[in-house]
């Protein structure tokens, strides 16, 4: 953690997890006052709750042993959505869309994707943090917290956008830095890769967020797709016995429960008894989001998740044709979001969980 002189009665840590907890109480009256001023073509912000939101009951998160724990120490499991991608599916995350998520689906977080390739980030940097930082703000203003996703794919090794990443971190940690309410997801899905490259990588990033925001917790990719190496051969060992030099981070692990069986279910177990861990992507079909859905292998990897309190986001809250979107084909081109008539089997499945 990067450490500034301080009097010796008070931290700078805590003067800004004080000062972000203030900023997440303020949610409980005046939902706007979490954000910004809202931008030319911003997401409206909504009516103030009547009851405290996600971010209201919990503020400034931090990982506490293998736990993630809120402002009171209190070990939290958050569960919501993940956007697909904003170069794509940009319509679907509306002021109307939110509103459903937050009031109706009652989701704690929005995990918020920016690729980095396919038409993403590289394209247009300083547009598509925009884009972003306009999606974490709307999540804010209704209450839930935000992942900030670095959606790199291919090429597999985050090394290979090292210099984009510091730039996009170093300007969401500016914006965000007294802010409750992010998570920052340095590398979605590393593949091809080895783990000590993986780590190298978030060795070089987690201090760029540091300098900035010293107190949110980092989501760290792990090997072969965030499976902790399990699709290339390998387990939860090499992270295990080399973890990231670094406090308050937590390691992603994602599945899809239609092609990913026991040997990943038995991995997410046994590496959550070691490590902290948050799912930040799985779907109830094939690897590929798409497919049938395995609802019973699905409830196997909730129940698991329930019980060891560890936070998750579904892929994906869009209407991409593909079955793992959980709005009907066009209903982002419409105006209705909240209920079950706008969405897929595996949208209606999912929603419930998240009520739940």
């Amino acid at each position: 953690m990067h450490q500034r002189p301080t009097p010796p009665t008070v931290t700078t840590g805590r003067r800004r997890m004080a000062r972000k907890a203030l900023l997440a109480a303020s949610a409980l009256g005046v939902v706007t006052a979490l954000m910004a001023p809202v931008r030319a073509g911003a997401a409206p912000a909504p009516a103030a709750p009547t009851a405290a939101t996600p971010l209201a009951a919990n503020g400034q998160l931090s990982v506490c042993g293998r736990q993630l724990c809120n402002a009171s120490g209190q070990a939290v499991a958050l569960n919501g959505m993940s956007t697909h991608g904003t170069q794509w599916y940009a319509q679907c995350v509306t002021g109307g869309s939110l509103d459903a998520l937050a009031q109706d689906w009652r989701s704690d977080v929005l995990r918020v994707s920016t690729y980095v390739q396919e038409g993403g980030y590289e394209t247009d940097p300083a547009g598509f943090t925009a884009r972003a930082q306009k999606f974490i703000d709307a999540a804010h203003a209704r209450g839930m917290y935000a992942v900030i996703d670095w959606h790199m794919l291919t090429p597999g090794d985050p090394n290979a956008n090292l210099a984009r990443a510091k730039t996009f971190f170093t300007a969401m940690a500016k914006k965000y830095k007294n802010h409750p309410g992010v998570l920052y997801e340095i590398a979605n899905e590393p593949s091809g890769v080895s783990w000590s490259a993986i780590k190298s990588y978030a060795e070089q990033i987690i201090p760029v967020i540091r300098a900035e925001d010293p107190d949110a917790v980092v989501l760290v990719g792990t090997r072969a797709w965030s499976s902790f190496g399990v699709s290339e051969g390998s387990n939860e060992s090499e992270v295990v016995n080399n973890p990231v030099n670094a406090s308050n981070i937590m390691y992603t692990f994602h599945f899809y429960a239609a092609s990913h069986r026991e040997e990943y279910l038995n991995t997410l177990d046994r590496a959550s008894d070691r490590l902290p861990v948050f799912v930040t992507e799985f779907g109830t079909q094939n690897y590929a989001g798409e497919g049938a859905n395995d609802f019973t292998m699905s409830q196997r990897y909730l129940d698991l998740m329930k019980r060891k309190k560890i936070s998750w986001t579904n892929w994906n809250y869009s209407d991409d044709h593909r079955s793992g979107a959980v709005f009907k084909t066009g209903t982002c081109n419409g105006s209705t979001w909240a209920g079950t008539g706008v969405l897929k089997e595996a949208g209606v499945w999912i929603r419930d969980r998240i009520r739940q």
